[in-house]
């Protein structure tokens, strides 16, 4: 299923439709200011599961929490020092993200072997307003694809469609990459330089 919501202004009984469907263990593909994405409830074990087996990928590999705002980056993560999460909020929404150690509000079954989450926060209103609703971070993991390619919602709906209950038509997104920048060590670890100016770093 295919359902297009407005890209800067999403319409809330769309936003609702969508919730609906990943409260109920349901797997969605929705945008990113990078990329599009496979997204889950962070609390069922059955759609993450699902993305896993879609991807192949080792279900040790770390995933992403997309954060509608900084205070669940509080919430889901630990040991963030205060001039650090000064910086991060004077600079997201942007193509960022950052990886800490995991509080104890992150489901066991989503943790890495070394208890860290990446967490992040785009510029794009219908990944934040579905965290947002939620009230909860989204499960985020980037679709396969080529670096520099764009990719079109009715492309992946071919690839993609009947293996998950939902496409989010965000138009076509030209495939860029993300900052990794680790802080679950210090000094902090840039992991992936990506499309983001680092200078503010400070190791």
């Amino acid at each position: 299923m295919i359902l297009e919501i407005h890209p800067f202004s999403p319409q809330p009984r769309l936003i609702d439709k969508v919730i609906d469907i990943l409260k109920n263990d349901g797997v969605i593909i929705y945008g990113t200011d990078t990329t599009y994405a496979f997204g889950c409830n962070i609390q069922s074990k059955k759609a993450m599961k699902r993305i896993y087996q879609i991807k192949d990928i080792d279900k040790k590999k770390p995933l992403t929490f997309i954060c509608s705002n900084t205070r669940q980056f509080q919430q889901y993560t630990k040991g963030i020092r205060t001039p650090v999460f000064r910086k991060i909020k004077s600079i997201v929404p942007g193509p960022y993200t950052f990886i800490f150690e995991a509080s104890k509000m992150v489901p066991k079954t989503m943790l890495s072997p070394r208890a860290t989450i990446g967490v992040k926060m785009p510029e794009a209103p219908i990944a934040t307003a579905l965290a947002e609703n939620m009230e909860q971070p989204v499960l985020s993991s980037s679709l396969p694809g080529d670096e520099n390619g764009f990719q079109n919602p009715y492309d992946i709906d071919e690839e993609y469609g009947k293996r998950v209950d939902c496409i989010i038509d965000c138009g076509d997104i030209f495939v860029s990459q993300s900052a990794i920048i680790d802080f679950s060590v210090s000094p902090a670890e840039i992991i992936r330089q990506g499309d983001a100016d680092l200078s503010w770093i400070d190791n």
